[in-house]
């Protein structure tokens, strides 16, 4: 990674796509001093003493952000979790996060999974990753989705609720005490929004999709308590139940949402709830156990057969009916860095191209609480901007292929520098 500096460095752009959904911009050029735009104006007058990155051939666009990640997951069977350290996992989470910003996602709203100490590596320029917002784990009653014991009784986790490991709280807890405890701790160990399982889900045992979770007395002191602390929620729901109950309470974000229903969309719109739909996570379920029967577990398959076209069908509705869309993957789930999959599913499920960027960039930024640093092209802003050889609103195809992508730079710092 280039190392950062306090010099000018100017990219000139064949076109910009800002990430505001404006119409694009041609022959434009973008001033950049140390990590912050400092200028856009059109022609290509460089200034004096700035660096030049020539992307006059290219489309310049910001960062994409992935909402919904899972970087200290690896797609793997329950035998080789079995066989895996905690040390190993979190060596396999810089792994994760280097895979992710190669595919030119500049920031991620991680929903599970990533200790405080791998975002600081990250922070402090220890391992290339992209811009973390991390949830640390998610809360789940018992029984729940997010609940490990198996059906035999065996925890896949290897600590307990008496001795739980220092930055991975327990998060099992029924009633209002235990879930306003375990926001407590969460908090404590990082979290800077606080996730809730609030109906059951594709990769658990124990729970089906259209069974809700949590009684709304729990959501709303989870929420209560997170909004004390200044801190977002985000609840994976994918019953209308469990939806439902999330977005009255006043949880912020609802993630998956397979089974959406036209009242739910209207109190989702009215009350500015965000849909991060994860379209590509049931896909990855049936293709990892069409590939490898031992990496997925059959009844897990089966679900993820069952869900997929009402999951397409309710994000339809939510883009029909106005729905604020953000873009997130479930990664994790699937392979890391393959982020960019999730626009093509957008658009063929009713997004425009223009549509489905701006769900990865600028709303994306305001789902993850960023909007002040991320997500556009605009003087003030982080300069998290990507180059790309193509036109992503001809084919948004070629944001897939991390061959087209010719420029990544975080912060002002070229990841991966233009040659």
């Amino acid at each position: 990674m280039t190392p950062p500096g306090t010099g000018l460095t100017t990219v000139l752009a064949g076109t910009l796509i800002d990430g505001t959904g404006l119409d694009p911009r041609h022959h434009v050029q973008i001033t950049i001093t140390g990590d912050t735009i400092t200028a856009i104006a059109d022609g290509h007058d460089v200034p004096a003493g700035s660096s030049v990155v020539d992307a006059r051939h290219l489309t310049v666009m910001p960062g994409l952000i992935d909402s919904h990640v899972h970087l200290a997951m690896v797609p793997k069977g329950l035998e080789d979790r079995l066989q895996t350290p905690y040390s190993l996992q979190v060596a396999e989470t810089l792994v994760n996060a280097r895979l992710t910003l190669e595919a030119g996602v500049t920031t991620v709203r991680d929903a599970g999974g990533m200790p405080r100490g791998t975002k600081l590596a990250i922070e402090r320029g220890m391992f290339p990753g992209p811009r973390a917002r991390i949830s640390v784990g998610a809360l789940s009653q018992t029984g729940g989705h997010g609940d490990s014991t198996t059906r035999s009784g065996v925890r896949l986790r290897a600590d307990s609720a008496d001795a739980p490991m220092s930055e991975h709280p327990w998060t099992v807890a029924d009633g209002v005490d235990e879930v306003r405890k375990g926001v407590r701790e969460l908090i404590r160990a990082g979290a800077d929004q606080i996730k809730m399982m609030t109906s059951g889900g594709v990769m658990s045992p124990g729970s089906e999709p259209g069974r809700p979770g949590f009684s709304i007395d729990e959501i709303t002191a989870i929420v209560n308590e997170a909004r004390a602390a200044g801190r977002t929620t985000m609840s994976h729901a994918q019953a209308s139940v469990g939806i439902m109950n999330a977005v009255k309470c006043g949880v912020d974000s609802i993630e998956h949402g397979i089974y959406l229903t036209e009242e739910i969309c209207v109190e989702m719109r009215k009350r500015g709830t965000y849909l991060v739909p994860t379209l590509v996570a049931p896909l990855w379920v049936v293709r990892r156990g069409e590939a490898d029967p031992t990496s997925v577990p059959a009844w897990a398959v089966e679900k993820g057969r069952a869900v997929m076209a009402d999951h397409q069908a309710s994000f339809r509705l939510a883009v029909e009916l106005g729905v604020t869309v953000a873009m997130g993957t479930d990664s994790g789930v699937g392979p890391h860095g393959t982020n960019a999959e999730e626009l093509e599913r957008m658009i063929l499920g009713g997004m425009s191209a223009m549509q489905a960027i701006v769900a990865s960039t600028s709303v994306a930024a305001r789902c993850c609480q960023l909007d002040h640093l991320t997500g556009t092209i605009a003087v003030g802003m982080r300069a998290d901007i990507l180059a790309i050889n193509g036109d992503p609103l001809a084919d948004i195809r070629v944001l897939q292929d991390s061959g087209n992508i010719h420029l990544i730079m975080k912060d002002g710092h070229a990841f991966k520098p233009l040659h």
